[in-house]
């Protein structure tokens, strides 16, 4: 013991500084939770407002209704195409968001995404379709959205037009 030394005063720690304050991390995940559930339908939601045959339209707040007008009639040319045909609504999802961000980031203008029809989904119509609707509705980079002229796929297929 002879090589042992006591330890200086100032090294001891301080117990009397407060704590940092605890973080909620549960009721955080829960509310990230809660938030990805409300933003998926329910299996008894994923055709609403998306039928065989049914065209979509949608356009956001203050947009002319001229340029709608001229997205369905197709006078805006197609710059990107992206075909779901066969996927899983899983796979779709990641397909249609990453396709998005490409064409933001090339800076076109008019895109075309093919969901097809719902033909051969069971009888609780377009699976594929009334999810594409649902998640180009919720993009701020989406301006407006139309079902395609029957040349270019009908209303198995949208022009969506995106802000530069």
């Amino acid at each position: 013991m002879a090589d042992v030394r006591p330890l200086r005063a100032r090294q001891k720690a301080n117990l009397r500084q407060r704590r940092p304050a605890p973080i909620p991390g549960q009721r955080y995940a829960d509310d990230r939770a809660v938030l990805r559930e409300l933003a998926m339908p329910s299996a008894a939601e994923h055709h609403l407002g998306a039928e065989i045959g049914e065209a979509l339209a949608y356009a956001q707040p203050g947009l002319q209704k001229k340029t709608l007008r001229r997205l369905r009639r197709g006078e805006f040319s197609v710059m990107a195409e992206l075909d779901l045909h066969g996927q899983t609504v899983d796979t779709a999802r990641r397909l249609v968001a990453d396709f998005l961000n490409e064409c933001r980031d090339r800076r076109l203008g008019c895109i075309r995404i093919i969901h097809g029809k719902g033909r051969r989904s069971a009888n609780t119509g377009p699976v594929l379709k009334g999810q594409v609707d649902r998640w180009l509705r919720q993009r701020e980079d989406v301006l407006a959205f139309c079902s395609a002229r029957p040349v270019d796929g009908g209303t198995g297929a949208l022009y969506v037009l995106l802000r530069r």
